[in-house]
């Protein structure tokens, strides 16, 4: 594991900007949560960055009037335009809007002026679950059996509402004080009904049919929970080269060369899930997440108490106190600068924001 790996089509972790500031505005609840009807970007103050990306910047903020803390993602809408992504940007509020699971972080309130989007989240104490990996070399097979299993259960929430993920990695995985997982980062998810084509993702991540770009569904997040179980294992990711070109012969190919210390039944679920043909592999065959879960590696599980959050965490964060940033990267605090104002007619795009 070296540096974390960006997704292909947006920047890599979070999203920027800055909080200080008076934005008023028509803030508009995301979710009915107690307590963020009143917020504004006036209420919140600047603790630390925690999550930089091509168009911004994630920001640990403190909330003045209740003292509670949360994660300001906030977005520059010029750059937005300038990449293309206004619709991954609408499909992630859309998606965090409807969504309410243990484990996926929270949204609270959205709000744009005429420079930047504003996402107001939860903030996840305990740091990326890549900072751990990178630390550690590779998880023991408690470890990943542990962070599989509740992934398994947010990828079954999501699909059950037809939502594909497409970012499933290290980065995106966050823990909380406790060490149960918060996904997070959902700018390729998608309410999908069939299929659909979008080349987007982390190239060792994309499972074979976003390659071909011949259409993909759900399977694709199974295809990366393989990938996933298998660098949480390894140390390494399954497919690996130093350009994406190299890496995408690579999983067209899906030759595996899984390390032979590695449990019996953890490889056999890896080879079930790094399938090419998508009508094949498991999670995708008739009967859904249910034979991912009843695979043999998980036959230590009791699944009906793992989304009430008690299988017992491997990994437990060292969190000083409920707004303590340590967990993740410092990063340089920049002078914000003012973004030049966009157009009506391009601020028209975010409208609904």
């Amino acid at each position: 594991m070296t540096a974390a790996r960006s997704s292909s089509e947006r920047g890599g972790r979070g999203g920027g900007g800055g909080v200080d500031g008076d934005g008023e505005g028509s803030a508009r609840a995301s979710q009915e949560k107690a307590g963020a009807a009143h917020i504004n970007l006036g209420v919140l103050e600047s603790v630390a960055t925690v999550g930089t990306g091509t168009f911004g910047r994630v920001v640990l903020v403190q909330d003045r009037k209740t003292k509670g803390y949360f994660a300001l993602k906030s977005m520059k809408i010029v750059d937005l335009i300038r990449l293309k992504q206004q619709q991954h940007v609408h499909n992630e509020k859309e998606v965090l809007m409807e969504v309410n699971y243990p484990f996926i972080v929270k949204l609270f309130w959205t709000w744009h002026d005429d420079r930047c989007l504003f996402m107001l989240m939860e903030f996840v104490p305990g740091g990326e679950l890549f900072s751990y990996l990178r630390s550690r070399g590779k998880f023991s097979n408690d470890a990943g059996l542990f962070f599989a299993a509740e992934i398994v259960c947010a990828l079954e929430y999501l699909h059950s509402k037809d939502i594909v993920y497409r970012d499933l990695k290290p980065e995106n995985i966050l823990l909380d004080r406790e060490g149960h997982i918060k996904l997070t980062d959902f700018g390729f998810a998608k309410k999908v009904a069939d299929r659909t084509c979008t080349l987007c993702g982390t190239p060792e991540y994309l499972a074979p049919e976003i390659i071909q770009g011949k259409g993909h569904g759900l399977a694709v997040d199974w295809w990366a929970l393989g990938v996933l179980i298998f660098e949480m294992l390894s140390g390494y990711p399954p497919f690996f080269d130093d350009n994406p070109f190299g890496i995408y012969q690579k999983v067209l190919s899906a030759k595996l060369n899984i390390p032979r210390q590695l449990d019996f039944y953890v490889k056999d679920l890896i080879k079930k899930l790094l399938v090419v043909d998508k009508t094949q592999r498991l999670g995708s065959l008739r009967g859904g997440a249910e034979d991912v879960k009843s695979h043999k590696w998980f036959r230590s599980v009791d699944w009906d108490v793992v989304p009430q959050r008690k299988l017992k965490p491997i990994i437990i964060p060292e969190v000083a106190h409920e707004g303590d940033p340590s967990n993740f990267e410092a990063y340089p605090e920049e002078k914000r600068k003012k973004e030049p104002a966009v157009s009506p007619r391009d601020l028209e795009l975010f409208k609904n924001f």
